[in-house]
Formats: structure tokens, C-alpha cells, sequence
């Protein structure tokens, strides 16, 4: 096994880690919800409401935190609190797997660090290109002007 893949091993148990250590900080509700069920629909609270204080966490890096703020948008409340609301399904159950799959996968993309960005410089040829196409150009402009001596 290459170095690499050891890093990548253990980087993702690192993060898998962390969102059971989250898990520990979910708050689940259950609501009524508008959704498939027909008449049950009035009767049982069958929609899952997850919320995750996101400032609160102990578990959870600041630098994830703030990743997590902001792929949460409009789900992530004024006091931080991120809220996700699940109702696809018809049972309780279904829905709060759902809601936590869904948790689970934002907290995943919260957790991995930006891939940085080398600058890169345009290379010679690049250059040379662009410079004699601009002459190409420049060469064809000058061919559409009216010549002073012939006119």
C-alpha cells in the first residue's frame, strides 16, 4: 500500500470519525407532514425535523464549521442552527434516515479541506501563439483601411 492511499485511508476514517462524533449532537423531531400518506397524513407525524447546532459543536473544527455554514445556505438558521427537513417518505423511520444520510453527506463535504490552488504562468508557446495571432488580426485590419495615396 502506498503511502498516499495509507494517507486516504485514514483521512476518511478521521471523518467518518467525526460525523459519528456529530451524531452524538442531532436533535430529531417528528412533524406532521404534507406529503404522500393519504389519510394518514392528518394523523401521524411522520416528517423528520434534524437540527445541528453548528456553533455549539464540540466535535467539529472551526474551519469546519464555517464550510458548513456555508454549503448549509438557507437551511442554516440566524443562530447558527442548522435545520433539515425530511418528508419524501411515508414512515417515520424512512424519513429519519433520510434526513440523516442527508446530514451526513453536507458534513462530508464540510469536513474535506479546499483543494489549494497553485497559480500557473502561461507557458512560452502559449505566449508566441496568442502574440501572432494578434498580428494575424492587426495584418487583416490594416487590409480593410482606405489607403491616402490612392484616394
Amino acid at each position: 500500500m502506498t503511502s498516499r492511499a495509507r494517507f486516504y485511508l485514514c483521512h476518511m476514517t478521521n471523518i467518518d470519525r467525526l460525523i459519528r462524533a456529530a451524531h452524538s449532537e442531532l436533535g430529531l423531531d417528528f412533524v406532521r407532514s404534507s406529503g404522500p400518506g393519504g389519510q394518514n397524513v392528518n394523523k401521524v407525524s411522520t416528517s423528520a425535523q434534524l437540527r445541528f447546532d453548528i456553533n455549539a459543536s464540540t466535535v467539529l473544527p472551526d474551519d469546519a464549521k464555517v464550510r458548513l455554514m456555508r454549503l448549509g445556505g438557507k437551511r442554516v438558521t440566524g443562530d447558527g442552527i442548522l435545520l433539515i427537513e425530511a418528508k419524501r417518505h411515508r414512515t417515520q423511520d424512512q424519513n429519519r434516515v433520510d434526513a440523516v444520510a442527508r446530514f451526513d453527506d453536507l458534513l462530508r463535504r464540510a469536513l474535506e479541506p479546499p483543494k489549494h490552488r497553485v497559480p500557473t504562468k502561461a507557458t512560452a508557446a502559449s505566449r508566441e501563439r496568442r502574440l501572432a495571432a494578434k498580428r494575424r488580426k492587426s495584418e487583416i485590419k490594416k487590409t480593410r483601411q482606405a489607403r491616402s495615396a490612392d484616394v
